[in-house]
Protein backbone atom coordinates (compact mmCIF):
# COMPACT_ATOMS: atom_id res chain seq x y z
CA UNK A 1 0.00 0.00 0.00
CA UNK A 2 1.29 3.46 -0.85
CA UNK A 3 1.85 6.13 1.80
CA UNK A 4 -1.15 8.22 0.70
CA UNK A 5 -3.42 5.16 0.83
CA UNK A 6 -2.13 4.29 4.30
CA UNK A 7 -2.82 7.84 5.51
CA UNK A 8 -6.30 7.67 4.01
CA UNK A 9 -7.10 4.34 5.68
CA UNK A 10 -5.77 5.66 8.99
CA UNK A 11 -8.04 8.70 8.67
CA UNK A 12 -11.05 6.51 7.89
CA UNK A 13 -10.35 4.34 10.94
CA UNK A 14 -10.07 7.43 13.16
CA UNK A 15 -13.34 8.73 11.68
CA UNK A 16 -15.09 5.42 12.44
CA UNK A 17 -13.88 5.52 16.04
CA UNK A 18 -15.13 9.11 16.36
CA UNK A 19 -18.51 8.22 14.86
CA UNK A 20 -19.04 5.21 17.12
CA UNK A 21 -18.23 7.33 20.19
CA UNK A 22 -20.80 9.88 19.02
CA UNK A 23 -23.85 7.62 18.63
CA UNK A 24 -23.39 6.42 15.06
CA UNK A 25 -23.67 2.83 13.89
CA UNK A 26 -21.31 1.98 11.03
CA UNK A 27 -23.35 0.33 8.26
CA UNK A 28 -20.67 0.00 5.58
CA UNK A 29 -17.15 1.16 4.76
CA UNK A 30 -15.69 1.78 1.33
CA UNK A 31 -18.94 1.04 -0.49
CA UNK A 32 -17.99 0.88 -4.15
CA UNK A 33 -19.92 0.64 -7.38
CA UNK A 34 -19.23 1.66 -10.97
CA UNK A 35 -20.51 5.17 -10.14
CA UNK A 36 -18.11 5.90 -7.29
CA UNK A 37 -17.21 5.14 -3.70
CA UNK A 38 -18.52 6.21 -0.31
CA UNK A 39 -15.97 6.05 2.50
CA UNK A 40 -18.39 5.47 5.39
CA UNK A 41 -22.12 4.89 5.60
CA UNK A 42 -23.39 5.28 9.14
CA UNK A 43 -26.69 5.62 10.94
CA UNK A 44 -26.93 8.69 13.15
CA UNK A 45 -28.75 7.11 16.08
CA UNK A 46 -29.70 10.48 17.61
CA UNK A 47 -31.17 12.06 14.48
CA UNK A 48 -32.37 8.81 12.88
CA UNK A 49 -30.62 9.70 9.62
CA UNK A 50 -28.38 7.73 7.32
CA UNK A 51 -25.11 9.65 6.86
CA UNK A 52 -22.95 9.14 3.79
CA UNK A 53 -19.53 10.34 4.84
CA UNK A 54 -16.53 11.37 2.76
CA UNK A 55 -13.31 11.30 4.80
CA UNK A 56 -10.49 13.60 3.73
CA UNK A 57 -7.18 13.05 5.50
CA UNK A 58 -4.13 15.28 5.19
CA UNK A 59 -0.76 15.64 6.87
CA UNK A 60 -0.50 19.40 6.22
CA UNK A 61 -2.61 22.37 5.17
CA UNK A 62 -0.25 23.22 2.30
CA UNK A 63 -3.06 22.75 -0.23
CA UNK A 64 -5.89 24.03 1.96
CA UNK A 65 -8.31 22.38 4.34
CA UNK A 66 -9.07 18.74 3.58
CA UNK A 67 -12.76 19.41 2.81
CA UNK A 68 -11.73 21.70 -0.05
CA UNK A 69 -10.79 18.53 -1.96
CA UNK A 70 -14.49 17.61 -2.16
CA UNK A 71 -15.17 19.12 -5.55
CA UNK A 72 -18.45 19.50 -7.44
CA UNK A 73 -17.43 16.51 -9.56
CA UNK A 74 -16.80 14.41 -6.43
CA UNK A 75 -20.20 15.45 -5.04
CA UNK A 76 -21.90 14.32 -8.27
CA UNK A 77 -20.24 10.91 -7.96
CA UNK A 78 -21.29 10.69 -4.31
CA UNK A 79 -24.88 11.61 -5.17
CA UNK A 80 -25.13 8.96 -7.90
CA UNK A 81 -23.50 6.36 -5.66
CA UNK A 82 -26.01 7.14 -2.89
CA UNK A 83 -28.89 6.72 -5.33
CA UNK A 84 -27.50 3.33 -6.38
CA UNK A 85 -27.00 2.27 -2.73
CA UNK A 86 -30.56 3.26 -1.80
CA UNK A 87 -32.05 1.32 -4.71
CA UNK A 88 -29.82 -1.72 -4.15
CA UNK A 89 -30.67 -1.88 -0.43
CA UNK A 90 -34.39 -1.18 -1.05
CA UNK A 91 -34.34 1.86 1.22
CA UNK A 92 -37.29 4.18 0.84
CA UNK A 93 -38.46 7.06 2.98
CA UNK A 94 -35.16 7.15 4.84
CA UNK A 95 -33.73 10.50 5.88
CA UNK A 96 -30.23 10.89 4.48
CA UNK A 97 -27.43 13.43 4.48
CA UNK A 98 -23.90 13.83 3.15
CA UNK A 99 -21.11 14.74 5.57
CA UNK A 100 -17.38 15.32 5.34
CA UNK A 101 -14.96 14.43 8.09
CA UNK A 102 -11.63 16.22 7.86
CA UNK A 103 -8.67 14.54 9.54
CA UNK A 104 -5.42 16.44 9.88
CA UNK A 105 -2.61 14.18 11.08
CA UNK A 106 0.47 15.89 12.51
CA UNK A 107 3.41 14.88 14.68
CA UNK A 108 1.68 15.93 17.90
CA UNK A 109 -1.50 13.99 17.10
CA UNK A 110 -4.51 14.66 14.94
CA UNK A 111 -7.45 17.03 14.62
CA UNK A 112 -10.85 16.10 13.31
CA UNK A 113 -13.65 18.28 11.97
CA UNK A 114 -17.08 16.82 11.21
CA UNK A 115 -18.98 18.92 8.67
CA UNK A 116 -22.61 17.85 8.47
CA UNK A 117 -25.04 18.21 5.59
CA UNK A 118 -22.75 19.41 2.82
CA UNK A 119 -25.19 18.42 0.11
Amino acid sequence: MHFRQEIGKWGENLACQYLEKNHYQIIDKNFWCHLGEIDIIAKDLDKKELAFIEVKTRTSLRYGNPAEAVTAKKLRHIKHTIEYFMIRKHLENVAIRVDVIEVLIQKQGYRMNHIRQIL
